[in-house]
């Protein structure tokens, strides 16, 4: 069993003369979550499409599963559930009817993952009342369900919290987390919104213009916007051992150039520069680093918010 659900190697799509996505290479283990950040009109639902086989790639390949056969594609695809863009639902039937139909067309045996899944999804009493008359965040939890029908072990979701309340992004949220937790359901979903993915997601794309500018898991993202002090000095190994020994911290990270970044003393940078000096330590630099999560994306894009 390969321990990657997905892989791409130079993936792009062109519409006659521009790149909707260019060379994209994102790797997906088992097990994550994988939040796709972007602004609106970045590539992230053209990479979606592509992934769950509603379009073909220009150039470049798609691995699912460990396969990146074309033709064995279209299999490894079955074990995917998605929504892209609006869920597909039929106004005028009910929760039910809705998932039966689809039961149907996916030829899945049995009623009795109709009833599990409305149960999953939060819309097991909600009896006759047609899908024409659900609130948005109703009509995302059974477009959810129509995506999780068939039990798939890879679940991907192209904005799903676009238009609802607050309420209703939380309790997506949680669900995806139960899916996750319990149920080991291996995620990718898009979003321009960071602060939601950021709650959601231990892996990160970030897309802009069709091309992926950077890939992190969610300890490497909070170390990079994690506030600290940036210190260079001529010893860095004599300037650990004195902010352990003086200092009392081990709060400190020794990077591969000698840097030595200070998570704590944010406050009394004059504390930190007179204990190193006063010890024989010359100073090259010292600055207050890190950022807001806003700040980074912000910066990494160009200066553009995409929150």
């Amino acid at each position: 069993m390969s321990d990657f659900i997905l892989r791409t190697n130079k993936l792009s799509k062109k519409y006659k003369s521009d790149f909707a996505i260019e060379n994209i290479n994102v790797t997906i283990k088992r097990g994550e979550i994988y939040g796709f950040i972007g602004q609106n009109g970045a590539g992230k639902s053209t990479m979606l499409r592509l992934v769950t086989g509603l379009t073909f790639p220009t150039s470049g390949s798609i691995e699912l599963f460990g396969n990146n056969n074309p033709k064995e594609l279209i299999d490894e695809q079955k074990r995917t559930g998605a929504i892209i863009e609006q869920p597909a639902l039929f106004p005028n039937m009910t929760a039910y009817e809705n998932l039966e139909v689809h039961r149907l067309q996916k030829g899945i045996p049995g009623k009795e993952c109709i009833i599990n899944t409305l149960e999953l999804v939060g819309l097991r009493d909600t009896g006759k009342k047609k899908a024409k008359n659900f609130s948005l965040g109703m009509k995302q939890r059974l477009g959810l369900g129509i995506a999780l029908l068939s039990d798939p072990e890879f679940l991907i979701l192209d904005e799903p919290t676009n238009g609802l309340d607050p309420m209703g992004i939380v309790e997506l949220r949680e669900l995806i987390k139960v899916l996750n937790r319990e149920k080991g359901l291996t995620v990718l979903i898009s979003s321009h919104m960071l602060s939601e993915l950021y709650q959601l997601a231990n892996k990160f794309g970030i897309i802009h213009r069709g091309k992926l500018l950077e890939e992190l898991t969610g300890k490497e993202l909070d170390e990079k916007c994690r506030q600290h002090l940036r210190i260079k000095v001529d010893d860095p190994t004599k300037g650990a051992t004195i902010l352990e020994k003086q200092l009392s911290t081990t709060d400190f990270e020794v990077m591969p150039d000698g840097t030595i970044k200070l998570f704590n003393f944010l406050d009394d940078v004059f504390t930190v520069s007179r204990t190193l000096t006063s010890n024989g330590l010359v100073i090259e630099h010292l600055s207050q680093n890190g950022d807001s999560l806003e700040n980074y994306f912000s910066k990494l894009i160009g200066g553009v918010d995409i929150v």
